[in-house]
């Protein structure tokens, strides 16, 4: 089934060189971890994270220095959408939409009272910048906390709630909202909330989520869940690692629940069993590893598999694939069979298939 035949109706909102929320591809983020103030270090950084498929980037600025940082960056080839993180100071907001920046990412709690809020919003309308309403558990509002005990899920939709409608309030609607816990179950019922509630395109992600291993199932989890409800435009996997990371596995999540734009290859494989006389572990890490930078002009399922059992038979629907035998493999392409291959082939083998049916 399309995404698009059951995603959550949602405005379209540009944010630099491309759109989110709509019919929109899922965009996937991250955030820079350098000084924003070492504009080598940080130009390195996105640039790594654009080779890498980064769709926006998001920096901090914190002080003036990274205003100047981020009008020389906007001056670079980089292409990919910049967000100025902001955080206190409403001036920085300002000065960072005349800078270039392609979306503010506010929270409006913390930005002062609200002639300050008014000056940025006026900012970014007459600048064309959209405005990411960024609320998570770890700075949500005194009162919002004493009313409801703790950041739970309705108070962090009320905290959305409450900011989106002072952006509303002075005619502004270029709005990306994103409700953050590092509670999986907290983030998907805020997010559904809010999702119920407005049109705006919804950031999603699991903020804190740990280290790249345990940090992703997280992420998997209470991204993938609300992607699958049809609820979400945008990501980033926040993680304790390079940010390079966390493209990577964003893109993953996509790939898995078969939502990225681009043609791709889909690798998959059994879990082997007392049957499995190759050593097909290696072989499908090797594959994967790979077909990581292969591009190909439609989808492609490769299928390794284990045994001559049943592997032709459960993945019939696979493009190609391999069914390991004691040192060899069957070959097959849509379930039929081709021929017989040494077991040191069936890492070439399975390329050169790849090659010719995917160009």
């Amino acid at each position: 089934m399309n995404y698009n035949e059951y995603r959550r109706k949602s405005k379209k909102i540009k944010v630099g060189n491309l759109y989110i929320g709509g019919d929109a591809p899922i965009s996937v983020q991250s955030m820079t971890n350098v000084s924003s103030s070492d504009y080598n270090a940080l130009y390195g950084q996105m640039k790594r994270l654009q080779d890498a498929g980064c769709d926006i980037i998001r920096m901090t600025v914190p002080d003036d220095d990274a205003v100047k940082t981020l009008y020389k960056l906007k001056s670079s080839d980089i292409t990919m959408p910049i967000v100025a993180d902001i955080h206190f100071s409403h001036r920085l907001a300002i000065e960072s939409a005349a800078a270039g920046a392609d979306k503010i990412r506010i929270n409006p709690g913390n930005i002062g009272d609200e002639s300050r809020v008014k000056e940025v919003v006026t900012a970014c309308k007459n600048a064309g910048v959209p405005i990411r309403i960024g609320v998570n558990g770890g700075s949500l509002e005194k009162e919002l906390l004493k009313k409801h005990g703790s950041p739970t899920a309705e108070a962090l939709a009320e905290s959305a709630r409450t900011h989106i409608s002072l952006l509303e309030k002075y005619d502004f609607s270029d709005i990306i909202v994103a409700v953050k816990s590092s509670d999986v179950r907290t983030m998907q019922r805020a997010m559904r909330i809010i999702a119920s509630e407005c049109d705006y395109p919804l950031h999603l992600g699991v903020t804190e989520a740990g280290t790249e291993k345990y940090g992703t199932v997280k992420s998997a989890a209470g991204i993938g869940g609300l992607l699958l409800e049809g609820i979400g435009d945008t990501l980033r996997v926040s993680l304790t690692d390079d940010p390079v990371t966390e493209v990577k596995q964003g893109k993953a999540i996509l790939h898995a629940l078969g939502l990225q734009d681009n043609n791709a290859i889909n690798i998959v494989s059994c879990p082997t069993c007392g049957r499995t006389k190759i050593d097909l572990i290696s072989l499908a890490k090797e594959l994967e590893d790979k077909v990581a930078n292969i591009k190909v002009n439609k989808p492609l399922t490769v299928a390794v598999m284990g045994c001559a059992v049943n592997g032709p038979g459960e993945a019939r629907e696979a493009d190609v694939g391999i069914a390991g035998g004691i040192g060899e493999a069957l070959l097959f392409r849509r379930g039929e069979i081709i021929r017989k291959i040494k077991e040191d082939e069936v890492i070439p083998t399975l390329i050169e298939e790849i090659m010719t049916l995917g160009n």
